[in-house]
């Protein structure tokens, strides 16, 4: 297959070594971590301009594969477009750089005859010639509402398998519509500066190489290179709160505010990110200068005149890191906790302990904030 256009692919290409930035034409993300990071390009072009130069290459992906034993980065499919355009993509330009690619497929279990589905998926991934592939099945639970609890067993999944092959990095087929519903519903929700800067290029491991391409995008590579793929019927139903986002409220803004406002709320969580980083660092900084431990006791405190001198973003930032290591999960810890938090520095009245997710115990005394578990 000849080298495709850069303005027309998603690339992995050698560049030098440094902290990604939020995607952006001709942006990129980092494989890997560290000075030998190697960054994957995610600059694409309108969507008319296909995947993988698909337009000229709709029979297949011909490459020379990387040699066994070199590092390895997996793609996270769930057999849509957007994911099977990513593997598509990453299948082709991956190996340039010495890089394996593999993928896995999740079955969530949620509906008759989802387990066929995963290996028919699986198969499509190997006439691909991604190696390994995985479908892993996996116990949806109950905790945090269907969605929130199939996206962490899913993202488990993929850890463990991440873990056990070694991989450098696991590439998500997030796209530019994804942000956008992600902003709304962090807007519908109350949410801070952090949840309205939307789901980041890179974190941890995880990479999204997508998130300045439109969802029309992918599904026009897919079908321009006859690759099979599959709706997940729960992307239509009004049942979850993201489907709504997608089907309802999306074209209701669309159609009385005007086309373009995808990708102008996907501007606001590159501007939010921007800010949120700053603001987050400043949090560390603040709570590195003022946090104490206890080693015998097991308690950590917070002198409360140098919170009370922050401003409140940073100050409410430091409380919930500061929660977050005494025991309490991120997930049950909500804005109501903090504000309650901030009024034993802020309106110190003499209230008594409050008590936190986690079974974690906040109390002021002494001009500090204490901070401990209750078992502890």
């Amino acid at each position: 297959m000849a080298e495709p256009p850069a303005a027309g692919r998603a690339a992995l290409a050698p560049a030098a070594a440094g902290r990604a930035r939020e995607p952006r034409p001709s942006a990129a993300v980092l494989v890997g971590d560290g000075p030998a990071a190697t960054p994957l390009a995610c600059g694409f072009a309108p969507a008319t301009v296909l995947i993988g130069n698909a337009r000229r290459h709709p029979s297949g992906l011909p490459r020379t594969p990387a040699a066994p034993g070199s590092p390895l980065v997996l793609v996270a499919v769930s057999g849509g477009a957007d994911s099977m355009a990513l593997a598509t993509a990453t299948a082709f330009e991956a190996p340039k750089l010495g890089l394996r690619v593999g993928a896995v497929t999740v079955d969530h279990g949620l509906q008759d005859g989802s387990a066929d589905r995963a290996r028919q998926v699986a198969d499509r991934l190997r006439a691909l010639g991604l190696d390994p592939v995985e479908s892993v099945p996996v116990r949806v639970g109950r905790q945090g509402g269907p969605e929130a609890a199939a996206r962490d067993a899913r993202y488990a999944a993929l850890d463990e398998a991440a873990e056990r092959h070694q991989a450098l990095a696991v590439f998500l087929g997030h796209t530019r519509d994804d942000q956008a519903e992600t902003v709304l519903l962090g807007l519908a929700r109350g949410s801070g500066a952090r949840s309205l800067a939307g789901m980041p290029a890179q974190k941890g491991r995880y990479r999204r190489p997508l998130l300045d391409l439109d969802r029309a995008a992918t599904r026009q590579a897919c079908n321009a290179q006859s690759i099979p793929v599959w709706d997940d019927p729960h992307n239509l139903d009004p049942a979850y709160t993201r489907a709504r986002v997608r089907h309802e409220v999306l074209p209701v803004l669309e159609k009385h505010l005007g086309h373009g406002v995808v990708e102008a709320l996907a501007r606001t969580a590159r501007l939010f990110r921007d800010d949120a980083d700053a603001l987050d660092q400043w949090a560390a900084r603040a709570e590195q200068e003022l946090y104490r431990r206890d080693p015998q006791g097991g308690q950590g405190t917070l002198a409360v005149a140098g919170l009370a001198e922050l401003p409140s973003a940073v100050r409410r930032r430091v409380l919930r890191r500061t929660v977050l290591r005494t025991g309490s999960p991120a997930g049950d810890l909500f804005a109501r906790h903090l504000e309650t938090v901030d009024l034993l520095v802020t309106g110190w009245r003499g209230q008594g302990p409050l008590h936190l997710p986690g079974g974690v115990e906040v109390t002021r005394r002494c001009g500090n904030l204490v901070f401990r578990r209750q078992n502890d």
